[in-house]
């Protein structure tokens, strides 16, 4: 996850604050952007698409085309909530992998495809550590959280961001981020029934 860090000691800019700069005409903050989220999103579509379908367009295409798209309409994003930028680029990435996928379906009869197409909303970090006869209780208990506590877990869980990742996407510190996160699964595994679904935080 060191790709994500400059190698310099300070804390990582914040994503705001990045916006902000690439808004003003600022081409190097567009390119802290790209070389943040590149690694977190490549991350999180891995394995969203069939086999059959990384031959035709590979994961990393889309990961770069999410990116472009959304920084080319990045004026129409609201930045004024930390955390929801991610959010912002998941969806974006979402609707990349659902094309996708369609075109393949509509390719000429013959053509091999995977029996089972893979569930897209389902975040495979999230299925190993639930099992999937959980992952629907996970998805509905998320939702009653505080979107605060949801952008935190998506992020810790599913995207798999580390503490210092997260610090820079909400404009806080590691230890802060640890704190919150924290709480967050706690209050998620109440929802849950009382079993933590993801281990010591």
């Amino acid at each position: 996850m060191t790709d994500y860090i400059d190698d310099s000691k300070t804390m990582p800019e914040p994503t705001v604050a990045l916006i902000r700069r690439i808004r003003g005409g600022d081409g190097g903050a567009r390119d802290v952007l790209l070389k943040r989220y590149l690694p977190v999103l490549r991350r999180w579509a891995h394995g969203r698409l069939p086999a059959s379908a990384r031959d035709l367009s590979d994961t990393d295409d889309l990961v770069q085309v999410t990116l472009l798209r959304a920084l080319n309409h990045i004026d129409e994003f609201d930045a004024r909530h930390t955390g929801s930028f991610l959010a912002y680029l998941r969806q974006i990435l979402l609707n990349q992998v659902r094309d996708e996928l369609r075109r393949l379906q509509r390719r000429p009869a013959g053509t091999e495809l995977d029996n089972e197409l893979p569930d897209l909303e389902t975040p495979p970090l999230v299925e190993q550590m639930l099992g999937h006869e959980r992952l629907r209780a996970y998805e509905q208990g998320l939702a009653r959280l505080p979107k605060r506590q949801q952008e935190l877990i998506m992020m810790r869980m599913e995207f798999g961001m580390s503490y210092p990742e997260i610090a820079a996407e909400v404009d806080s510190t590691p230890d802060a981020v640890r704190v919150m996160v924290a709480r967050a699964i706690v209050q998620l595994s109440k929802e849950l029934g009382g079993n933590d679904p993801a281990g010591p935080a």
